[in-house]
């Protein structure tokens, strides 16, 4: 407790000096956010799971993010896997060059590293324990997951062994966690695999955007720890900002040249459809207004907003991929030559 209290007093102090040693760097395949941060990311704070929403959801981890000036608390959510036997390999922060750098979080056929790092759940450093896919169903560790209701029944408990809840954030530096990634942990890195949902983009900007969950508000006890599914925008303006492809490299200047337009008016033509969308959105609720709409009705139109806001990201989501693909695909033929 004693020392729960001296994290608590001089973490805040710490966060003024790690906003002037918070260092652009170039960021890796592995590393995500290319900022060297000077200062340790807090303790993971203690909470409950919520209960499963459905078959096929999967338990991704809450963890501390950080906005360019603190830290911030993602909770927990359920997400659905983006295809059957995909696992999620958590975030995890670790340090490196004389700061802490966050390592994305993946979807894959297997768990790779993620640091070490006791989640809880099913995540207690190494692999999953809390389900396993079996013939293209997911089956739920009772012990680990909260599992409720008649229309789950590919279930089964297993007890394993834990390790220890020592509520550590990241790997390597003074205090953090002494691990280090295995042959099998590295493979899977290499593997096939996908960055966070959509969902879990737009999860973790709506946690970001929300006072309460940084760490100077709530002192490593936020108020939302855990949801039981994803934070989904309801608005275009919700959303976090329209994804920008990598920048190509074929090797070819005057192609790269001709790729980056092309990723420039992609870019332009979302935000623009996304502008559209929120106008039209704006003018809605003027109207509901002008009409004294009754709650049930705005409630209505609030889910026919949600449904058009998601249907916009799923089809800019595709367009941006698709474009990726075909650059690719084009710069590859024209390495050939």
């Amino acid at each position: 407790m004693r020392i729960g209290k001296m994290i608590r007093l001089f973490l805040p102090l710490f966060f003024i000096f790690g906003v002037f040693l918070a260092t652009p760097v170039p960021s890796s395949a592995q590393i995500s956010v290319g900022v060297r941060v000077g200062i340790a990311p807090p303790p993971l704070p203690d909470y409950e799971q919520p209960v499963c929403p459905g078959d096929g959801y999967i338990w991704t981890p809450g963890y501390w993010d950080w906005d360019g000036n603190e830290y911030y608390w993602v909770p927990g959510t359920w997400v659905e896997a983006p295809e059957a036997g995909y696992l999620w390999t958590p975030g995890y922060w670790g340090w490196s060059d004389g700061g802490y750098f966050f390592n994305q979080g993946y979807w894959g056929l297997s768990v790779g590293f993620y640091g070490g790092i006791n989640y809880g759940f099913g995540y207690f450093g190494n692999g999953y324990e809390g389900g396993r896919w079996d013939n293209g169903h997911f089956f739920y560790n009772t012990a680990y997951n909260r599992v409720e209701g008649q229309n789950f029944h590919n279930v089964y408990n297993t007890r394993v062994n834990e390790g220890e809840r020592n509520h550590v954030s990241f790997n390597g530096g003074n205090g953090g966690i002494n691990a280090r990634a295995s042959a099998q942990e590295e493979a899977a890195a290499r593997e096939r695999h996908s960055g966070p949902a959509s969902a879990q983009s737009q999860h973790a900007y709506a946690a970001r955007n929300n006072p309460q969950q940084k760490y100077s508000s709530n002192h490593g006890t936020p108020a939302v720890a855990a949801t039981p599914r994803a934070n989904m925008a309801t608005h275009p303006k919700e959303l976090p900002p329209v994804e920008r492809p990598a920048a190509p490299n074929t090797g070819s200047a005057k192609m790269d040249q001709k790729y980056q337009k092309q990723q420039n008016q992609l870019v332009a033509r979302q935000t623009q459809d996304r502008q559209n969308l929120q106008m039209k959105q704006e003018n809605e609720h003027q109207q509901l207004t002008r009409q004294q709409a009754s709650p049930e009705r705005t409630q209505q139109v609030e889910q026919q907003h949600q449904q058009q806001t998601q249907r916009l990201q799923q089809t800019h989501t595709q367009q941006t991929q698709q474009m990726q693909q075909r650059q690719q695909s084009s710069g590859s033929r024209g390495g050939r030559r």
